[in-house]
Order: structure tokens, then C-alpha cells, then sequence
């Protein structure tokens, strides 16, 4: 049997795993260690797994996860999360269509905080969702609003999927972070025009509220959300100013909020224990997708797979702009039944060479990679945002949810064509950065 058809029956049975529900870090673990089993010996593909586990636990610049992990957990359980969306609330909740807006204005600014789509969708969701019940918001709006807002987390910094890319393209994590800044300003941007198109083609989606907040309620919004604004300035704004690495940023960070919530008496010692726990289970879940994806990539580089399709793609005349058109549409097609961390971590090691070689920018291809994830967390029929907001809406049909959500895909496919057009909103914070 050939190197290839090893690596074909692996990737299958990868998937196979994966469709029964084993997580994604071990069903890409085990693929690669049998699979690199296969093609040499035991003693090797054990010496891989060995190897890789403690290259990635011992990985300096992983300890960014698990701190701003803690960070977002640690907001959302002392309640700061809902001063950010009090806040956006005061400020636009009474405009047509505002509560909606608020809660993409909440999800962006939580996303600050959390770097977790799921995180933030869930934490936002709470909060909002009974809201906009209570004010008559249509089902489809108010749910798709918060699951494509929640998306938001996997793109404003610190993103998590920032960091596995950097881990496994061997990118900068700063860089990332900093590409990351105009894109998801202007995805928080494009969500609200959705929201505002959706409700004038749709009035009975919004009602019109009356009520008008005075300015003395707006400041005072403001102010109570202005503490965890202000970490969140310090963290993103030390790494942009070289005052912090962004390992150094999410110690700073985390500090802050933990001293923020102790101090102010917002969180009792027995739910601070809880919020370590579920930032352990959390951490400990993405080390195993990178643990999975370092014994993985090394044995597809062995069966030659990546290699072949860039011989194959390259015989066959594309020129750049059309190999990145069908890469996107293959990564569309992959979130209508892929998980997006599964996505990131399987793709990114065969399509970053091809689209490298072929002239992209590895920072701007990062942020163009993870809006596609971020468009297979809203995509039928798998979507996991949209499984997320259904369990804190389990009244509301599966099927009115992605119903909802779609005026939001397109918006961010909107927002990736424009990255394309304007490489510059990508790179024009890193590059006055570092050069």
C-alpha cells in the first residue's frame, strides 16, 4: 500500500471519528499516531507522540490561552459581561432594531475579553435573549443576532483560532492579534447595517420602542462597564504600543479582572473555584486539538497528500485569485459538516503553503481563514453557534435560528470579499507595527 492510500484511509477514519462524536483533538491524535504506525514503527510514531505533546505543553506562547480563558470566564461569572451590554443597551437599545444591535455591540466588546465564539455567544445570549423577548423582538432576528455576534469572539482579539494558526504556521501571535483589530470592527459594523436592512424589509421583526434614555443613564452605563473597558484598552493597547507580549497582555489582563471581581466582592470563592475549573476543562480541550494537530501534520507530510495537491493545483493553471476562490468555496462546503476548530487545524497546514507560495500574506491569509471559520459556525446544518443559542432559546425551531442567521453569513462573506479588495484592513496595524 502506498504512502498516500495510508494517508487517505487515515483522514478518513479521522472523520469517522469525528462523526461519532470523539473529540476533535483525539480522533486527529489517534489518526496520526496509527497512521505514522503504519508507515514506519511503533517506536517512532510513540517517539512523534512523545515529542509533540511536550513541545506543545511546554510552549511558552500557549500559556496566552488558558489566561485569557480565565479572563473571560472570570468576567462573565462576576457579571462584568452584563455592564457591556447594559452599556451598548443605554446607547443604542432604544433605536429600531437597537436591542439587536446592542447585543452585537456586546458580543463585540465581550469578545475582547473572552477569544471564544462559544463563550461569547453563550454569555451575551443570556442576557440579551430575554430582553428582546420581552420587548417583542422577532425569533429570528434576536437569535441570529446573537449567534452570528457571538462568531465575533474567533476574530477580535485575543482569538483563540489566532493562536492555534500561529502555532501551527509558526506566524506571530502579536501580529495576529493586531490583523485582527479593523476586520472585526468592521464585521461588528456590517452586522449592525444587517440588522438595520433586516428591519426595514421586515418592520414586524422590531418593534419601535418609545422610551428615550436620558444622557445621565447613558454615562452611568458607560461608567459601570468603563472598568473592564479599560483592562481590556491595557491588554490589546499594551501589545499595539510594545509595552506587553500578548502572553505578558492576558497575565495583565487576568490580574486585573480577578482583582477587579475580588475587591468588588462580584464573585464568592466557591464560584471563582468553578471559573478555574471550566478555564482548566477549556484549556485543557484546545492542548489536546494542538497536541492532535502536531502528531497529525507531520504524518500527512508523509504520505506526500499536501504536496500532491499543490502539484496538483499548480498544473493546473490557476492563477492566485482563482486558487484562493476555490479554497473558499471547499472551506464552505466543509463547514456545512465540520467543527471550525477541526477545520482550522486540518486545512491550515495544506492550504498555508499553496496560498503562501502563490503570494499571499500569511497575517492577512490568518485573518482570512478565520472568517471562514467563523462562517462554518453559522452554517447549515452543523453551525455550532446556532446549537448554542438554541439551548439558551429552546423554544425557538433549529430551523427559524439559521433562518435568522443567513443576512449575517452574507455579511461576512461580504466583509471577506472586501478583505480581499483591501489587503490594507488586514495588515495596516501590524505593519505600522513591526514594518
Amino acid at each position: 500500500m502506498t504512502d498516500t492510500a495510508i494517508g487517505i484511509i487515515a483522514l478518513v477514519a479521522m472523520f469517522a471519528l469525528m462523526l461519532v462524536r470523539t473529540p476533535v483533538g483525539l480522533a486527529m491524535l489517534i489518526a496520526g499516531f496509527f497512521g505514522t504506525w503504519a508507515l514506519g514503527s511503533f517506536r517512532s510514531a510513540s517517539a512523534l507522540l512523545i515529542s509533540e505533546t511536550y513541545s506543545a505543553t511546554t510552549n511558552y506562547s500557549l500559556t496566552v490561552m488558558p489566561l485569557f480563558i480565565l479572563m473571560g470566564n472570570v468576567s462573565s461569572a462576576a457579571g462584568f459581561s452584563r455592564r457591556l451590554y447594559e452599556a451598548a443597551f443605554a446607547w443604542v437599545g432604544k433605536l429600531r432594531g437597537g436591542l439587536a444591535s446592542a447585543s452585537v455591540l456586546g458580543c463585540a466588546a465581550f469578545s475582547a475579553v473572552s477569544g471564544s465564539s462559544v463563550a461569547t455567544a453563550v454569555t451575551i445570549g443570556r442576557v440579551a435573549l430575554p430582553e428582546m423577548k420581552r420587548f417583542g423582538y422577532g425569533d429570528s432576528l434576536s437569535t441570529g443576532s446573537i449567534a452570528a455576534g457571538g462568531t465575533l469572539g474567533f476574530l477580535i482579539p485575543p482569538s483563540t483560532g489566532f493562536v492555534i494558526y500561529a502555532i501551527l504556521t509558526e506566524e506571530s501571535i502579536g501580529k495576529l492579534f493586531m490583523a485582527g483589530i479593523l476586520p472585526g470592527l468592521l464585521l461588528t459594523g456590517l452586522f449592525i447595517a444587517t440588522i438595520w436592512l433586516v428591519v426595514r424589509l421586515k418592520p414586524g421583526e422590531a418593534p419601535q420602542l418609545e422610551e428615550r434614555e436620558e444622557s445621565a443613564r447613558r454615562l452611568l452605563a458607560l461608567a459601570r462597564a468603563a472598568p473592564l473597558l479599560v483592562i481590556i484598552v491595557i491588554s490589546i493597547g499594551g501589545i499595539y504600543l510594545g509595552v506587553f507580549t500578548p502572553v505578558e497582555a492576558a497575565g495583565v489582563g487576568a490580574v486585573l479582572v480577578i482583582l477587579m471581581a475580588v475587591l468588588g466582592r462580584k464573585i464568592s470563592l466557591a464560584a471563582f473555584g468553578e471559573t478555574l475549573m471550566e478555564s482548566i476543562r477549556t484549556s485543557s480541550m484546545l492542548y489536546l486539538i494542538i497536541i492532535g494537530a502536531s502528531v497529525l501534520n507531520p504524518f500527512l507530510a508523509l504520505t506526500h497528500i499536501p504536496s500532491a495537491l499543490g502539484d496538483t493545483l499548480s498544473s493546473a493553471g490557476l492563477g492566485p485569485y482563482a486558487m484562493l476562490a476555490l479554497i473558499v468555496v471547499a472551506y464552505l462546503m466543509l463547514g456545512m459538516f465540520m467543527d471550525g476548530l477541526a477545520m482550522l487545524v486540518v486545512t491550515v497546514p495544506i492550504v498555508f503553503p499553496l496560498l503562501t507560495s502563490a503570494g499571499f500574506d500569511p497575517i492577512w491569509l490568518g485573518v482570512a481563514i478565520v472568517i471562514l471559520i467563523e462562517m462554518s459556525m453559522i452554517t447549515p446544518p452543523v453551525g455550532l453557534n446556532v446549537f448554542v443559542v438554541k439551548s439558551a432559546a429552546p423554544d425557538v425551531p433549529i430551523v427559524r435560528i439559521f433562518r435568522g442567521v443567513m443576512p449575517f453569513w452574507i455579511a461576512m462573506m461580504l466583509c471577506l470579499v472586501l478583505l480581499v479588495l483591501f489587503p490594507g484592513l488586514a495588515l495596516l496595524i501590524p505593519n505600522s507595527m513591526f514594518g
